[in-house]
């Protein structure tokens, strides 16, 4: 963990030190956000007859709403990764679906059998040929792929 520092930035007009653990380039970054949505704030009509707390109130609410929409929009990515993965796996295993069914066949468990597809485990495994046991042994397949 880097050190507690303390840095100026500009809001609004006005200077402020914060200090932290963060860098000075990411308080920066957040201080620019800040002043870009007090910009947007201004340009409406009615920003600049709203009470202190209206304004506060109101990038609150902004700065709520950014948050939770990047944090909607991460989760779905997150969610299209993992389906790309899975998918991704089912056409690896369609291509080689003799050697699973030969890996399934020859396990005494699901879990040695999971463990050759991911680990390259072919211990456990009886297999009808060398050359099937030393192909599974690099198949490499993730967990969720595995699944």
């Amino acid at each position: 963990m880097s050190s507690k520092a303390s840095t100026q930035v500009v809001i609004g007009g006005k200077v402020y030190t914060l200090s932290g653990y963060e860098e000075e380039e990411y308080l920066q970054k957040v201080a620019a956000y800040l002043n870009n949505k007090i910009d947007e704030f201004s340009a409406l009509e009615n920003y600049h007859t709203m009470s202190g707390d209206m304004k506060a109130i109101l990038m609150e609410l902004n700065v709520a709403d950014d948050y939770f929409k990047a944090k909607t929009q991460v989760e779905r990515l997150e969610e299209e990764l993992e389906q790309k993965e899975i998918k991704e796996g089912l056409i690896r295993a369609c291509d080689i679906i003799d050697l699973i069914i030969e890996i399934l066949r020859g396990s005494n468990s699901i879990k040695d059998a999971k463990n050759c597809l991911v680990n390259g485990d072919t211990e456990k495994i009886t297999f009808k040929s060398k050359e099937s046991e030393l192909y599974a042994s690099n198949l490499n397949f993730t967990e969720k792929q595995a699944q």
